[in-house]
């Protein structure tokens, strides 16, 4: 689909919830809507980590959120940590859980979907493709809404580019507001794109202890108990 004009305006309320900090690591509750990182081009140097770096002297991303994407975002603040957070993301030691609202009612209650993504020429976008690189995630209903829409916990096991969107894209269940990939009608029926990292689970990289992140569901993704 065409996208319209866009322009920048992340939102400054909250400005940046800090759920975890140590002197190693910080994670916050990235808001829908801001930059994990700044982006390229003038106008887009607001984001996650130049917001951590006004209080801190150096925050140095684990793993990046899309912009859309809500939910729990990991910084390293000391080199040590950042090297031993990027081998943990590069050997898929972190386990992520997301909830995500998508329009329809799945037959089944849990699946999993084993599509290969590759990216589209020229854009910021990924297209199932048997050609591609292996992408597979888990994912089971949370609750089916009278509305027709249906809220969904998903395990990515990869972390492919547009994962998550373009694989319930695929099963026939696009996320609402997904300005990407779904179809208009969709789009329309919520205000952001409706995905969230409610979870981060991983080894803290100095004590290699464990380490669960959680951030709250926010409006129209919490469970309400429907099944």
């Amino acid at each position: 689909m065409d996208m319209p004009e866009w322009i920048y305006a992340p939102p400054t309320e909250p400005w940046l919830v800090v759920l975890y900090e140590d002197r190693d690591v910080v994670a916050v509750d990235k808001p829908s809507g801001l930059l994990s990182v700044p982006g390229r081009g003038p106008g887009l140097e607001d984001s996650a980590a130049t917001r951590l770096a006004r209080d801190r002297a150096h925050a140095w991303p684990a793993h990046r959120l899309d912009m859309d994407t809500s939910g729990v975002l990991l910084f390293a603040l000391r080199r040590k940590a950042e090297a031993e957070l990027h081998r943990q993301f590069r050997d898929r030691v972190p386990r992520k859980v997301y909830l995500a609202r998508v329009a329809g009612h799945p037959a089944d209650d849990a699946g999993l979907i084993d599509l290969p993504l590759a990216h589209e020429g020229g854009a910021p976008r990924s297209r199932v493709d048997p050609a591609g690189k292996p992408a597979r995630t888990r994912w089971r209903v949370l609750e089916r809404d009278p509305d027709g829409s249906a809220l969904l916990e998903l395990r990515p096991e990869t972390g492919r580019s547009h994962q998550l969107r373009v694989h319930l894209l695929a099963l026939g269940h696009p996320i609402l507001g997904d300005r990407f990939y779904a179809p208009p009608a969709v789009v329309a029926l919520a205000p952001r794109l409706m995905l969230h990292a409610a979870s981060l689970t991983l080894r803290h990289p100095y004590s290699g202890d464990p380490l669960t992140i959680e951030a709250q569901a926010p409006p129209g993704l919490a469970p309400r108990g429907r099944r």
